[in-house]
């Protein structure tokens, strides 16, 4: 039994972490790509706990973006980024479930795959934006086009090659009422930019309203830590995901699980209360699942918890807050 189906039957309900029938949402079958996550769409999919899913994501421009001579602010349509497949409806999930979603494998797509960063004025880690108001005037414009290869890497210049390191920007449940645009991450998941949200991790959403409706999209190639200029290596892919459901298991915010760490994660600004956040469920998961009393368990991640930043950039700033497992056995 692997460690998914065995982290998985460990949590409350009946999922088992085993394979179900196998789907594919192609561009075709996906239609229009929704740069909201919500309630109000008809599901392109529904499926039986268990089932495998392929998805033919965009990257975060929908393949707008051709040339590094192309100009992003005549080309794009803010706040139309961050293109996503889905919803899935999962059969059974209903609110206060927790849909468990596998990432079984994310490959670049198309006969020459191609990943595309940028730089945009008013939008990054470094710069004046909207929200943090400065005079500095607004940095040039810049287009990178790269070839990714999932084998080789991707070639950044003569001396410089980038792993593959491929990992899901964004993917979610639909929130209960709001309509919330994909670019933002909160409770439900969405624009986390997270690059431990990979092949081999398992990530847990909160179902806030019937058949849980997931999203996803906005693939990345590699990223560091906060996505600091705001857009990383952005490509097309093909992701294939497992989605499980566990009944009964409530969640206020999404969880992350590899076979050697447990990860909680918060979206708010600023980003301390967003380390906050994640810490803090953290400790609550340690408490309610692993036997620790909290305050225990709070000091014990003040000796060997460790933080991810996912993003810096967007509306809300992303951190995971994480312990190794070999510190959970009793």
């Amino acid at each position: 039994m692997s460690w998914l189906e065995t982290s998985i039957m460990a949590r409350k309900g009946l999922a088992k972490g085993r394979a179900g029938e196998t789907h594919a949402i192609t561009e075709a079958s996906q239609g229009t790509y929704h740069y909201v996550y919500g309630p109000y769409v008809e599901p392109v999919l529904t499926v039986d706990p268990g089932a495998v899913v392929s998805a033919e994501t965009h990257d975060a421009f929908e393949g707008k973006i051709k040339h590094e001579t192309d100009n992003p602010l005549e080309i794009l349509n803010f706040p139309y980024l961050n293109p996503q497949n889905g919803p899935i409806f999962v059969n059974g999930a209903e609110k206060g479930d927790t849909i468990a979603v596998y990432i079984k494998s994310i490959v670049p797509r198309g006969e020459q795959p191609v990943g595309t960063t940028l730089i945009m004025p008013d939008f990054g880690g470094l710069v004046p934006t909207k929200d943090t108001a400065m005079l500095n005037a607004p940095l040039p414009i810049k287009v990178k086009k790269l070839h990714v290869d999932a084998q080789t890497g991707t070639k950044w210049s003569d001396r410089l090659t980038l792993p593959y390191a491929p990992f899901i920007g964004t993917i979610g449940t639909s929130p209960e009422i709001e309509a919330i645009t994909s670019l933002q991450p909160d409770y439900y998941g969405g624009n986390m930019d997270l690059p431990d949200v990979g092949v081999g991790a398992v990530i847990y959403l909160p179902v806030n309203t019937r058949g849980g409706l997931v999203y996803l999209g906005d693939c990345h190639a590699t990223q560091g830590d906060g996505e600091l200029c705001g857009v990383a290596l952005e490509h097309p892919t093909v992701t294939t995901i497992q989605i499980d459901l566990i009944k009964g298991w409530t969640l206020s915010t999404p969880r992350l699980e590899t076979e050697d760490f447990i990860m909680s994660i918060g979206s708010t600004r600023p980003m301390e209360d967003a380390a906050r956040m994640a810490y803090r469920d953290l400790i609550r998961w340690m408490a309610s699942d692993y036997g620790f009393d909290e305050i225990e368990a709070y000091m014990l991640l003040t000796q060997c918890g460790r933080v991810r930043v996912g993003n810096m950039v967007d509306p809300k700033y992303t951190l995971g807050a994480s312990i190794l497992k070999s510190y959970l056995v009793p």
